[in-house]
């Protein structure tokens, strides 16, 4: 056994441990464990913690540093409760998660359905995105998810049955365009992430915050290749501990003698989500880069998730 492999049996041992304990726990304490382990974030990863309060300061200059900090702090503590939630939400049956769930705007997906172009889901790593697509099926018609391979094969294989769970797929990025394709031909959704550096082969440049960000092409590209609709959504924490998905209005594609359609559509999505994190910037992943060309920015730190070199759509 490679020390790699070790290390992999390690993570994932310690995720089914944790897992296992939180199925038998209460909301209330499986929240306030997640906070704890974000808090721990908080307190070891400074090079992280330095990256996220830089982000913050430049994407809202008219803060103060202490009010900058405490968002940050903010941030690590709901990412931790992210991972519990996750894992709390993958032992529940389909009750106990309709219980928890409140959605608004389902009827615009259904409506969006009728034309019989597939749907195209536009999120961001903000709120709880994957109780999104766990809870979805249970309220609407099954979707895809875009998503990447994880390094940690027994950590890839749980997120995988997690997220299969309740009637989704998952189409992985190397190859996807022919798959995505099929899904949209046969009316069905796909659900992509719009808010990590992409690099600039695959990539447009839009503003986001103010400032410019590479970001994957390939919703833009399919919507207007296929005329699928495109809805942002979002899942947000209630107050009474429920959470709320929310499926938004479908964005207005540009018009057809828009001189860069592409980047107008990946700027609409885009200004959509910043919308999202300007009303609750604790619920948006600051700790990752996302402007990578800003040298002025603190040096580049390793992922807060497990990596993987899948990067083309193609």
């Amino acid at each position: 056994m490679t020390l790699r492999s070790l290390q992999h049996r390690l993570e994932y041992a310690i995720v089914a441990i944790l897992r296992a304990i939180i199925g038998l726990c209460p909301d209330g304490l499986v929240r306030a464990i997640g906070t704890a382990i974000g808090w721990t974030f908080w307190a070891v990863d400074a090079g992280h913690r330095r990256l996220a309060f830089t982000q913050l300061r430049a994407a809202f200059p008219s803060k103060s540093e202490a009010e900058c900090r405490r968002i940050a702090r903010r941030t690590f503590a709901h990412f931790g409760r992210s991972l519990t939630i996750l894992l709390k939400f993958s032992t529940l049956t389909p009750d106990q998660i309709r219980a928890r769930i409140i959605v608004d705007g389902d009827d615009r997906v259904r409506q969006a359905l009728t034309q019989g172009k597939g749907l195209l889901l536009v999120a961001g790593h903000f709120g709880f995105w994957e109780l999104q697509g766990i809870a979805q099926p249970l309220f609407l018609p099954p979707i895809s998810v875009l998503a990447r391979r994880l390094d940690n094969p027994y950590l890839h294989d749980l997120l995988e049955r997690i997220r299969t769970a309740n009637g989704n797929h998952v189409i992985y990025r190397r190859g996807a365009v022919r798959r995505v394709l099929r899904a949209l031909q046969q009316n069905e959704g796909v659900a992509i992430l719009i808010d990590q550096h992409i690099q600039p082969v695959d990539a447009v440049t839009v503003t986001f915050f103010g400032r410019p960000a590479s970001t994957t092409s390939a919703l833009a590209s399919l919507a207007l290749r296929t005329g699928a609709p495109v809805i942002p959504l979002f899942a947000l924490p209630m107050s009474d501990g429920r959470y709320r998905l929310v499926y938004e209005h479908p964005v207005e594609p540009p018009l057809a003698d828009a001189p860069d359609p592409i980047t107008e559509l990946t700027q609409r999505c885009t200004d959509v989500l910043e919308m999202y994190v300007r009303r609750h910037p604790e619920l948006w992943l600051w700790m990752h880069r996302r402007w990578r060309e800003d040298v002025t920015g603190p040096e580049p730190v390793g992922g807060m998730y497990p990596t993987s070199s899948e990067e083309s759509t193609e």
